[in-house]
């Protein structure tokens, strides 16, 4: 996650006890610091491939520095994706040191991604709004499948004696700005760029009201209090948060963008082009560099 909190929904009950990340600040910093590279990296200049390299850097800076949190969270997908950063980085300044244009159309899509979040992540006002936004209408469907709930805060919902913050990872403006992102990976026409919007956001952000919603009733009326062991961390009643939140609100949300996905590589053929592109070029370079290494080890 980006910005404005840790997770997707904060689980509270009383006592009070909010999740926080060990780095917090630093985090914050290299996201921003992150989003400034990827900016750069849209002026003209022979410096445009460094300003990517940090880019991409100062994400997996981010990402190592979370793993504390997530870990505390009982949550191993971002830690994973953090292992998982190192080969995908080397790679990646590699080819762009080359110049290679996959891989520089990639940034881009990481740049555009940027442009659009840090309105929402950079400037509270904005930010705040769109969480209060997405509270009343998580409120007004929890009321409107019979579940009663309350609006104990702006962005605070109370239920059963539970109480769950909503955050701006909650809103899905994360994943409406990578698909965007993604979309403008490759030239569109106006009329693709229109299609490609509508079908990203209102796709996204009610499957990401519908997915809030989940995750609350699952953790308020406690759905899957089951293997305390592997998912509780301390908190009275955390497993259900646990395994609707970590495991199945996370792995509904990774199906539904390849579906987003699926639908803008129909909607506009060259992405399809340029992903292929991609998987052989980190492919080659990924098993080019493990052969090096088996060779050099024996």
């Amino acid at each position: 996650m980006l910005q404005g909190g840790r997770g997707n929904l904060h689980p509270f009950h009383a006592p009070i006890v909010k999740g926080m990340s060990s780095l917090p600040g630093l985090s914050s910093l290299f996201v921003l610091l992150s989003c400034l590279s990827f900016l750069v990296f849209f002026i003209p200049g022979r410096h445009r491939k460094y300003a990517a390299i940090a880019g991409w850097a100062f994400i997996i800076l981010f990402l190592y520095a979370e793993i504390p949190y997530y870990l505390s969270q009982n949550n191993l997908m971002y830690p994973a994706f953090a292992i998982l950063s190192i080969p995908f980085f080397y790679v990646t300044a590699r080819r762009l040191l080359r110049k290679d244009p996959a891989v520089l159309r990639l940034s881009l899509a990481a740049a555009v991604a940027f442009l659009i979040y840090a309105p929402f992540g950079y400037y509270p006002p904005l930010g705040n709004w769109l969480i209060g936004v997405v509270t009343g209408q998580v409120l007004w469907l929890l009321q409107a499948v019979g579940a009663p709930a309350a609006v104990l805060d702006w962005n605070l919902i109370g239920r059963n004696g539970f109480r769950i913050e909503i955050i701006l990872a909650c809103t899905g403006i994360q994943s409406m700005a990578i698909m965007l992102g993604v979309a403008a990976g490759v030239p569109t026409t106006l009329r693709q760029k229109l299609v490609a919007f509508l079908l990203v956001v209102p796709t996204i952000y009610v499957l990401n009201l519908l997915r809030n919603v989940f995750v609350i009733l699952a953790y308020t009326d406690q759905w899957f209090p089951f293997l305390p062991e592997i998912a509780s961390n301390g908190e009275y009643g955390y497993e259900s948060f646990f395994w609707a939140h970590n495991i199945l609100a996370e792995g509904g949300a990774l199906i539904a963008l390849v579906i987003v996905a699926y639908g803008l590589f129909t909607l506009i053929p060259q992405l399809a082009v340029w992903a292929s592109a991609l998987v052989t070029i980190y492919r080659e370079d990924l098993t080019r560099a493990a052969r090096a290494g088996t060779g050099s080890a024996r």
